[in-house]
């Protein structure tokens, strides 16, 4: 092979491992909010158990505790019979004082988009992957974490930005790139606000 040859292999191989990753960022769902998620149809679907991030999907990331409107989801997700766990990459402190009220199970310093927090939380709910939906707010935590391991996705508009740590900051700027390159072929629809 001469180095034509093998500069087109490479440039194949980049430009296939590029289009493998990005399709890993891309959510099933995306949606404004937890609100608008049709958990009816998730329960008919045969998914029973939730994994779900806190900050900026839940509640703004410095708000210590659930809003009435989502007490209220909450219940409704209990009602139907929904298993929930909380899966954050924030400390024990933030997570539990959170978490600990509502009686739901959690898991602190996830290290998302590791696989291990997310089989935990599987492990926790006795439940396997196509029983199991993840919410979040980032692509690059969440909804890649859910993916690599066949959850199916749900991508949330964040609550607010102006509290986020600097390295929720750099992930914006590459989901920004990477949602860009979504819409322009089409993979997904997402308005900036």
């Amino acid at each position: 092979m001469d180095i034509y040859g093998i500069v087109c292999r490479i440039y194949k191989d980049a430009k296939e491992f590029e289009q493998r990753l990005l399709k890993k960022l891309i959510p099933q769902k995306s949606v404004h909010s937890i609100y608008e998620i049709d958990v009816q149809t998730l329960w008919m679907s045969g998914v029973r158990g939730i994994i779900t991030d806190l900050d900026n999907t839940l509640v703004g990331a410095k708000h210590p505790q659930a809003t009435p409107e989502l007490l209220d989801w909450l219940r409704r997700l209990q009602e139907i019979g929904f298993q929930v766990v909380i899966v954050s990459n924030n400390n024990r402190l933030r997570v539990s004082t959170f978490s600990e009220p509502l009686s739901i199970p959690y898991i602190f310093r996830a290290k998302k988009p590791g696989n291990a927090a997310f089989r935990r939380a599987l492990q926790i709910m006795s439940l396997a992957p196509d029983q199991t939906v993840v919410i979040g707010d980032q692509m690059l935590t969440d909804v890649l974490g859910g993916n690599r391991l066949g959850l199916y996705t749900i991508l949330v508009r964040p609550i607010e930005l102006r509290d986020e740590g600097f390295f929720t900051k750099v992930n914006r700027r590459i989901e920004k790139v990477a949602l860009s390159w979504m819409k322009r072929k089409g993979l997904m629809e997402w308005e900036d606000t």
